[in-house]
């Protein structure tokens, strides 16, 4: 029997998932098999409604190694495992005479601990997880949820968070499950043979195709202990996310809270000398910590460095301590000695890394009104680390709905630590981009507007004439308005003004769970849904309820943000420009997610307005438009007042 060809077996595909064949999904699907044989990389562009899952997946499956998919966001994951994976799979089966196996593998806090479960959190105070439960009377929520839990325990087959619904909270879900840190080990815990994790892991050793995410596909980078099986091709979806997911991963926290914890845990494990050091150092730097004020420290002030050297020393102390002492006082004691190793452990790194000082990392300070000061230090680059780790020994294939800013993919390949497309020489990956565009007529369905009359953004205080624009605007669309905003307080004051001026419901993030939130604003056209950062790339609202997306100004990072502004002055430093490097790079792949938000189906038509004339004026507007869907472009405001209420008439005359 002849191989089936990759036509044959996208087509296979697309039919069992009820799916339109489209040509850039071929384009796709045909480089994608072509990087694999090559064991090349490839970024590629492919833009919503192209069908990228299955332009990966089919020419993945079709090559018959090993496939690890890595992705940002749980939906797509669950979409993927659950929808995408078994359909193509079916569909492959009697062309390729075989049927690959998938499945899913997460970080291990992702999954019950049958051991936490059953023996109880070893607790500062000594209260095992139940009788924190019945502390916790079964009428209030973690009573009620932590029984829920027991219950969902027993009938469970992945023990994966994800499959408990309704959800949790994150203080909850702490009662039953544990870090990687934190965990016994399967040959010394009385449950490993029963451990979902270790299950979901020989899953994952079996599988063909396994699907994750992108933090652990950073743990299995920067920590060195591989987590994923080997592997021969990597898909990495929603390349966009990768670098903020991989920074997060590497950046290290001291909080006192944190700090004070580990003490607790510790104190009882060791002699009084080692426990009464690690005490006096935790006041110290709690000390230290009332007098911080946000901001980044280009040099380590004395007084940290001294109470962070102190920390350092008592903790290397005690953990050699811990490891030496036994107590069978203790009720559950090799638990106990894990969790506290582990508080004490994760003190101790990042107290040295600090120290120690690397002109590769950031340190600065931040306060939190709820949680009080941190210190922080994370990388100033991951670029080097994703070269290296993630570019050898496999064929990489990264994909996003945005990658290509500006026009070209450099920029997004230098921040993964990838030379100029075409750049040859040894040990320089070699690399494709390709634009494989979008099913939509963005000109026809789109209207790029920017209100080039308003006052240039300030820092600080209202913009009067931002939201009277914002009002005629949205009365102009009948509502069916999705409200960027560059921050939470912007998004507040908005809506707190315009639900005075307008008879249209104005919903605001943080005030009900963004799923619920979501849900309303798609289930009304009459209703607006304001909000920041989550929702410029996680709302999939197609039709008629969303037909106009506002960006209040151009999201720059803060000036302030100490991560950005040092990455920002290394450029300089290289003699590049740290501005387009950084904060219009930046700025660029935010206003492609949310410019993104508009047009969902072949149906959509709208406005994407940015009320803040910069993009029309400055000499970066133009690199930053570049980056957007290929909307038609004015800067009329009665040209866009008028689009939208013809928009609105249609709308209504369909009934919608």
């Amino acid at each position: 029997m002849t191989k089936p060809s990759l036509p044959e077996l996208l087509h296979a595909a697309v039919t069992a998932v009820g799916g339109t064949e489209r040509p850039g999904q071929a384009a796709m699907a045909a480089a994608v098999a072509e990087a694999v044989d090559d064991q090349s990389h490839l970024l590629v562009q492919a833009g919503t409604g192209t069908g990228k899952s299955l332009g990966y997946l089919v020419p993945a499956l079709a090559h018959g190694e090993r496939v690890v998919v890595a992705t940002a966001t749980l939906a797509l994951q669950r979409q993927l495992v659950e929808r995408d994976l078994p359909r193509t799979v079916d569909a492959l089966h009697p062309l390729l005479r075989r049927r690959p196996q998938f499945a899913m593998l997460k970080g291990r806090s992702n999954y019950l601990c049958l051991h936490r479960l059953h023996e109880g959190v070893p607790q500062d105070e000594e209260e095992g997880l139940f009788d924190q439960f019945e502390a916790a009377a079964p009428s209030s929520k973690l009573g009620q949820d932590l029984l829920r839990m027991r219950d969902w325990a027993d009938e469970t087959e992945t023990g994966d968070r994800d499959d408990l619904t309704p959800g949790v909270s994150d203080r909850a879900w702490a009662q039953i499950s544990v870090s990687s840190r934190e965990c016994l080990g399967a040959s010394k815990c009385a449950y490993g043979a029963e451990c979902f994790a270790e299950q979901a892991r020989e899953r994952a050793k079996l599988a063909d195709v396994v699907v994750t995410n992108h933090a652990l596909l950073a743990i299995d980078a920067i920590e060195g202990a591989p987590v994923l099986p080997q592997h021969e091709v990597l898909i990495v979806d929603e390349a966009h996310e990768l670098v903020s997911r991989v920074t997060g991963v590497a950046t290290g926290e001291l909080t006192p809270g944190q700090v004070n914890r580990a003490v607790r845990r510790a104190s009882k494990l060791v002699n009084e000398k080692a426990a009464d050091a690690l005490l006096t150092a935790s006041e110290g730097f709690e000390r230290v910590m009332e007098l911080a004020l946000p901001g980044r420290l280009e040099e380590v002030p004395e007084d940290l460095g001294y109470a962070l050297m102190a920390l350092r020393d008592a903790a290397r102390t005690v953990i050699s301590a811990i490891g030496a002492t036994r107590d069978k006082s203790v009720q559950d004691e090799d638990a106990v000695r894990k969790q506290a190793l582990a508080s004490v452990e994760s003190i101790h790194a990042v107290a040295e890394r600090i120290t120690q000082g690397s002109e590769y990392d950031v340190v600065w300070y931040e306060r939190h009104d709820r949680f009080g000061a941190s210190v922080r230090v994370a990388p100033l680059s991951v670029s080097g680390l994703l070269r290296e780790k993630l570019f050898t020994e496999r064929s990489v294939v990264l994909t996003s709905a945005t990658l290509k800013l500006g026009g070209d993919f450099n920029g997004v390949g230098a921040s993964l630590g990838l030379a100029p497309e075409g750049t040859a020489g040894e040990d320089v990956p070699q690399w494709k981009g390709l634009d494989v565009g979008s099913p939509f007529d963005y000109p026809k369905q789109g209207i790029l507007y920017v209100a080039r009359h308003l006052a240039t953004p300030g820092r600080e205080g209202s913009r009067t004439d931002m939201l009277d624009e914002l009002s005629e605007l949205i009365e102009a669309a009948g509502g069916r308005t999705l409200g960027l905003f560059s921050s939470m307080r912007a998004a507040k004051a908005a809506a707190e003004e315009l639900r005075e001026r307008l008879d249209k419901p104005i919903l605001l993030q943080g005030e009900e769970t963004l799923g619920e939130l979501i849900k309303n604003f798609a289930a009304d056209p009459e209703t607006c849904l304001f909000g920041t950062l989550s929702l410029w790339q996680g709302v999939d609202v197609p039709g008629a309820s969303c037909q106009l997306v506002i960006m209040d100004r151009i999201p720059f990072p803060r000036p302030d943000d100490p991560l950005m502004s040092a990455r920002q002055k290394a450029v300089e430093e290289a003699g590049g420009n740290g501005f387009m490097a950084v904060a219009a790079t930046h700025a660029a792949l935010l206003m492609a997610q949310g410019a993104g938000r508009l047009v969902r189906a072949t149906g959509d038509k709208g406005v994407v307005a940015v009320l803040d004339p910069r993009l029309a004026n400055a000499r970066y507007g133009s690199y930053l438009r570049a980056s957007l869907p290929d909307f038609w472009y004015t800067t009329d405001r009665n040209q866009a007042r008028r689009s939208l209420a013809a928009i609105d008439a249609a709308a209504k005359a369909d009934g919608r």
